[in-house]
C-alpha cells in the first residue's frame, strides 16, 4: 500500500505541474483511495476516459460545460499529459468559470473517472443608474448592454469608461462614475450593479490661442472652428481696473487716460481679449468636434492656396475648474498658384473646351477643394467637367488630377482622363412605394430606359420625386448597377414613403361669439379611381396623386367659411397638365353685441365663388417653368353690412368674373426646407372692362351701378431665393421680395374698394376674418395695422377705401435646420424684413418702409403641415401713432409666401 500510495502521489504531482495556468493552480487528486496500479512512472500512462461529471453548477448546463472542456468519454488521454491542461485552459478561456478543479474519482485498469469541480462567476441581473435623466439612462443602457453577462473586472471597467466617455462627448469633461455591486437575492448567483454618475458642470472653452498664423488672422481662423467656440465675455473695465490697482492715487488719471497712439492691430487685439458676443453658440469642449474642426481649419488653408499647411501641435489645459484653454500651433507654409494645366487622354473634347469648363486659369490661387468640385460635381452650377461627359452617356468617365511639378510657388497640374464607353440605360425601377401607385412615381422620372445615361436628368428626377411630398427627400437614393462590358446601367430608385395628409383641428368657446374653430382635411395622394377599391383606403382611397382639400372655419355666428377643392396633376394621364376645381362660400355677419342680443343678426356679407384652372409645364426658357390659367366667378352679397369697405350701399350685390394667369419658375430642391434654388412667380388678374365700356357709368354713378360687375386688374410678384452658407447644408439664407399692384382701366370709376391689400401681422386672418381682401403679413406689427383707411374704416362719412392698392415687402432670413426627421422637421430662423402699404399711387414711395427684425421657429409635421412661431420687433410707428410698434408674437400655419 505504501508503494502504490507513493506512485499515486507522484502522478498527482506530475499532472498538477502540467495544469499550472496564469490565474492559479488546479489540483489533480483522487477523491478516494484507489487500488494498486502497476505503472511505469518513468513515462506517462495512457487511460480511457470512462466517465466525466461536473459539480458546483447553478445556472450552467452540465453537458454543455463538459463539452466546452474538450474532454469526451472514450477519449484516450495520457496522465500526465496535455489533455488535462488544455481542458483547464478552455474552461478558463470561456470567462464564465470562477474556479475549476479536475479530480480523479476512480481508476479501474485502463479506465479513468474524472470529476470537474467548478465555481460559476455571478451574472449581472439588473443595471441601474443614478444622477442621469430618463433619456440618458435609455441611451446608456443601449451603449453598455451588460445585463445577463458574467461579472468580470474588464466588463465593469469598459462600461465605466463608456459611460464617462458618453458625457465627455457632451462637454462634461469632469464626469465621475462610481460602480456599486450588490448581491441580488431574488436570483441565484446574480449581482445588481449601479452606476453613480456625477457629471459636474460642463467644461467651457475660455480661450482658443492660435500660433504660427502670419497670413490669416485669428478671427478668420476661429470662425472656421464651427464647434470649438470661446465662452462669451464682456470685460469692459478689466484691463483698466488692473492698471489702476497698480498705481498710486496721483497717477490714477494717467492710468485712465491713454495719451499714446494705438495701432489697428492693438485695437483688434484688445477687442479679441475682452469681447466675445457669441451668446447663441455652444462653447463646450468635445474632443470629437475639435478633431473635425482641425481638419476644417487645414481645409480652409488649402482653399487659400496654402497646400502644405499643417497643425504641428495642439493641446488643452485647465484654465479654471469649469473652463479650459485650447492651443493650436500652425505651420502655414508657402502660398501656391496654378501654373500649367494640361489634359491627357481626352479624345471627345478638346483641351480648350475642358479648360473653359474647368474655370481655373494660370495664376489662380491653388485651391484643391475648388479643383475637386469643378472636376467632379458642383452642386450649385452643375456645369463641371464631369457633367460634360456624364450628361452625354459617359458614366464611367474618370478624371484624376496629378501634380507633376512644383517649382517655387507654382504648381503644374496634369488632368488624366479616362472617357470610357457611352452607356445606355437598360432598366429603371422603383422600390418602397407601398401607398403610391407606380404610374404616379414613374411619370416623374426623367431618365428612361433606352436613353443615353444623363447625370442632370438623374439629379432632376431626385428633385421631382422630392417635390411630390410623398417620400422622405433625405432618403431618395438611386441604386445604380453599371455593366462595363455591355455599356449599360440599371437604375433603381429606393424610396421611403412618409405620411403627407394633413389635418387641422382647433376649437373653443368664444363667449358671445359661440363656437370658434377650424376643421381642415387635406389628402395629398387621393385617388378618385380607387373609391370603389376598399383595399386602397388608408383611411381614404390613395395612390393616384390627386389633391383633395376640405375646410370649415367658424367664429361663432360672426364668420363661417366652407371650401372644397380637387386637383388632378396629370389631367389626361399623358402630360403634367394640372386641372383644378374649387368652390368656396364665406359669410361674415354683424350681430347685435351692443344691444345685448348677440343672437340677432343686423347685417351680413357673403362671398360665393367657383374656380376652374389648368396649368402646364413648359420647356422654354427651361423646363422649370409652369404656366397656369384659371377663371374665377364670385358673388359679393351685402345685406345691411354698412360701409366698412368704402361702398355707399349697405345692401346690394357685386359680381366678378376674372381671368388669372401665373407664370412661375420653381427649382428649389426641397419643398419643406429648401437649401438651393429659387421660386419666382408673376400672377396677373384681369376682369372685363364692364364700366369702361358702358357710357352711362362714371364716378358720379351710384355704387350699385359702378360695382355691379367689378372692374380691375391686379399684379402680384413673388420671388424667393435659397443659398447654403457657412459650408453646411443646415445653414441657409432665404431672401424674398413681394409686391402687388391693383389698378383700373381708366379714371372713369377709379380703383374698386374690394380686392385690396391688408398688411401687418402674421399674414393670417384669425382675428378679423376679413373677406374680399389680400392678406399680407409683416412680422413685428399687429394684424392689418399697416393698412390705409384702418382708423376710419367704420366711419360712415369717410370717402377713401379700406386697404392699399400697392405694397412692397422684402425679407431676409437666416435658417438653421435642427432636425431633418420627416415626421417632425424643425428649423430655427432669424429674420429682418421691411414693407409698406399705400392707398394711392401718388403716395407710393418704395423707400418708405416699415422695418422689423426677430427670431422664430418652424416645425413641419405631416398631419398638421408647417407650424410657426415668431417674435418680431417693429422699429417704426404704425400710422396714427408716434410710438414704435415694439415686440409682437405671431403664430402661423402653412407656408407663408407673402
Amino acid at each position: 500500500m505504501k508503494r502504490s500510495t507513493l506512485i499515486l502521489l507522484m502522478i498527482m504531482w506530475a499532472v498538477a505541474a502540467q495544469a499550472q495556468i496564469r490565474l492559479g493552480q488546479s489540483r489533480f487528486t483522487p477523491a478516494k483511495p484507489v487500488d494498486l496500479l502497476e505503472l511505469n512512472y518513468s513515462k506517462p500512462q495512457k487511460f480511457r476516459i470512462a466517465e466525466i461529471k461536473a459539480v458546483g453548477l447553478s445556472t450552467l448546463d452540465e453537458v454543455a460545460v463538459v463539452s466546452l472542456s474538450g474532454l469526451r468519454v472514450d477519449d484516450e488521454i495520457s496522465v500526465p499529459g496535455d489533455a488535462i491542461s488544455n481542458a483547464l485552459k478552455k474552461l478558463w478561456g470561456q470567462g464564465i468559470i470562477g474556479d475549476v478543479k479536475i479530480l480523479v474519482t476512480k481508476i479501474e485498469g485502463e479506465d479513468i473517472y474524472l470529476l470537474l469541480e467548478l465555481t460559476e462567476r455571478p451574472r449581472f441581473s439588473r443595471v441601474e443608474f443614478s444622477g442621469v435623466n430618463k433619456t440618458q439612462e435609455g441611451e446608456l443602457k443601449d451603449k453598455i448592454k451588460i445585463r445577463g453577462r458574467v461579472v468580470r473586472d474588464d466588463v465593469l471597467n469598459t462600461s465605466q469608461r463608456n459611460i464617462r466617455q458618453y458625457f465627455v462627448d457632451k462637454g462634461f469633461l469632469n464626469t465621475e462614475v462610481k460602480v456599486i455591486q450588490e448581491r441580488d437575492t431574488t436570483l441565484p448567483n446574480s449581482v445588481k450593479i449601479r452606476f453613480d454618475v456625477d457629471t459636474k458642470s460642463k467644461v467651457k472653452i475660455n480661450r482658443v490661442n492660435i500660433y504660427g498664423n502670419e497670413e490669416i488672422s485669428d478671427k478668420k481662423l476661429k470662425g472656421k472652428l464651427k464647434k470649438t467656440k470661446e465662452h462669451p465675455r464682456l470685460h469692459f473695465f478689466r484691463e483698466l481696473a488692473s492698471r489702476i490697482s497698480n498705481t498710486t492715487p496721483k497717477s490714477v488719471k494717467e492710468a485712465v487716460i491713454y495719451r499714446n497712439v494705438v495701432t489697428d492691430e492693438q485695437v483688434k487685439d484688445y477687442f479679441n481679449r475682452n469681447f466675445k458676443l457669441n451668446f447663441f453658440v455652444s462653447s463646450k469642449f468635445v474632443a470629437k468636434d475639435f478633431k473635425e474642426d482641425k481638419q476644417k481649419l487645414i481645409a480652409f488653408y488649402n482653399s487659400r492656396g496654402y497646400r502644405d499647411a499643417e497643425i504641428i501641435a495642439d493641446s488643452t489645459y485647465r484654465h479654471s475648474q469649469n473652463t479650459i484653454n485650447v492651443d493650436i500651433s500652425l505651420e502655414e507654409g508657402r502660398k501656391y498658384y496654378y501654373r500649367n494645366i494640361t489634359f491627357v487622354g481626352n479624345y471627345l473634347h478638346s483641351s480648350d473646351v475642358l479648360l473653359s469648363r474647368l474655370g481655373i486659369e494660370k495664376g489662380d490661387v491653388y485651391n484643391k477643394e475648388r479643383l475637386e468640385k469643378r472636376l467632379n460635381f458642383d452642386p450649385q452650377k452643375e456645369d463641371d467637367v464631369s457633367s460634360l461627359y456624364q450628361n452625354d452617356g459617359y458614366l464611367f468617365f474618370q478624371i484624376d488630377p496629378v501634380e507633376v511639378a512644383v517649382q517655387g510657388d507654382s504648381i503644374d497640374i496634369e488632368l488624366r482622363i479616362f472617357e470610357g464607353p457611352q452607356v445606355t440605360v437598360n432598366s429603371v425601377n422603383i422600390e418602397g412605394n407601398e401607398r403610391t401607385s407606380d404610374h404616379v412615381v414613374m411619370r416623374e422620372i426623367r431618365i428612361l430606359p433606352g436613353q443615353k445615361f444623363n447625370r442632370s436628368l438623374l439629379v432632376r428626377t431626385i428633385r421631382e420625386l422630392s417635390q411630390l411630398g410623398y417620400f422622405d427627400p433625405e432618403k431618395i437614393e438611386p441604386d445604380m448597377r453599371p455593366n462595363f462590358e455591355n455599356a449599360t446601367v440599371d437604375i433603381t430608385f429606393r424610396l421611403e414613403e412618409r405620411p403627407n395628409d394633413q389635418i387641422e383641428l382647433s376649437g373653443g368657446w368664444g363667449g358671445f361669439f359661440g363656437f370658434v374653430g377650424t376643421v381642415g382635411l387635406v389628402f395629398n395622394n387621393f385617388s378618385i379611381k380607387n373609391i370603389g377599391n376598399f383595399e386602397k383606403w388608408r383611411p381614404l382611397p390613395v395612390g393616384d396623386g390627386q389633391r383633395l382639400s376640405l375646410r370649415v372655419q367658424a367664429n361663432g355666428r360672426t364668420f363661417q367659411n366652407y371650401s372644397i377643392s380637387l386637383t388632378e396633376p396629370w389631367f389626361g394621364g399623358k402630360k403634367p397638365n394640372a386641372l383644378s376645381v374649387s368652390f368656396n362660400h364665406s359669410v361674415q355677419r354683424q350681430v347685435d353685441f351692443f344691444g345685448g342680443n348677440p343672437n340677432r343678426e343686423i347685417g351680413s356679407f357673403k362671398i360665393t365663388g367657383a374656380t376652374v384652372g389648368l396649368s402646364k409645364r413648359i420647356t422654354w426658357p427651361d423646363d422649370y417653368f409652369m404656366v397656369s390659367n384659371s377663371m374665377t366667378f364670385q358673388i359679393y352679397d351685402f345685406n345691411e353690412f354698412g360701409t366698412s369697405f368704402g361702398l355707399s350701399f349697405p345692401t346690394g350685390r357685386a359680381n366678378s368674373l376674372a381671368f388669372n394667369n401665373t407664370i412661375a419658375r420653381n427649382n428649389i430642391d426641397n419643398p419643406i426646407y429648401p437649401r438651393l434654388g429659387s421660386n419666382i412667380s408673376l400672377t396677373t388678374t384681369f376682369t372685363p372692362p364692364y364700366a369702361s365700356l358702358n357710357p352711362n357709368i362714371n364716378r358720379e354713378s351710384p355704387d350699385e351701378e359702378k360695382f355691379r360687375w367689378l372692374e380691375y386688374h391686379k399684379w402680384m410678384f413673388d420671388a424667393s431665393f435659397y443659398t447654403p452658407v457657412f459650408g453646411s447644408p443646415k445653414w441657409v439664407i432665404s431672401a424674398r421680395t413681394h409686391m402687388g399692384f391693383l389698378g383700373s382701366y381708366g379714371n372713369r370709376i377709379g380703383i374698386i374698394p374690394l380686392e385690396r391689400f391688408v398688411l401687418g401681422g402674421d399674414g393670417m386672418n384669425f382675428n378679423n376674418f376679413a373677406l374680399g381682401q389680400e392678406i399680407i403679413g409683416l412680422r413685428g406689427y399687429e394684424n392689418q395695422s399697416l393698412t390705409p383707411g384702418r382708423e376710419s374704416r367704420f366711419d360712415p362719412n369717410r370717402t377713401e377705401g379700406y386697404g392699399g392698392i400697392v405694397y412692397n415687402k422684402h425679407v431676409m432670413e437666416l435658417r438653421f435646420l435642427v432636425s431633418p426627421n420627416p415626421s417632425a422637421t424643425i428649423f430655427l430662423l432669424g429674420f429682418a424684413e421691411a414693407g409698406n402699404n399705400w392707398g394711392s399711387y401718388a403716395e407710393f414711395n418704395p423707400y418708405n418702409l416699415k422695418k422689423s427684425a426677430g427670431v422664430g421657429a418652424r416645425i413641419f409635421m405631416p398631419a398638421f403641415g408647417l407650424l410657426g412661431l415668431d417674435w418680431g420687433y417693429g422699429f417704426d410707428p404704425i400710422p396714427g401713432s408716434i410710438q414704435r410698434s415694439g415686440p409682437q408674437f405671431h403664430f402661423t400655419i402653412g407656408q407663408q409666401f407673402r
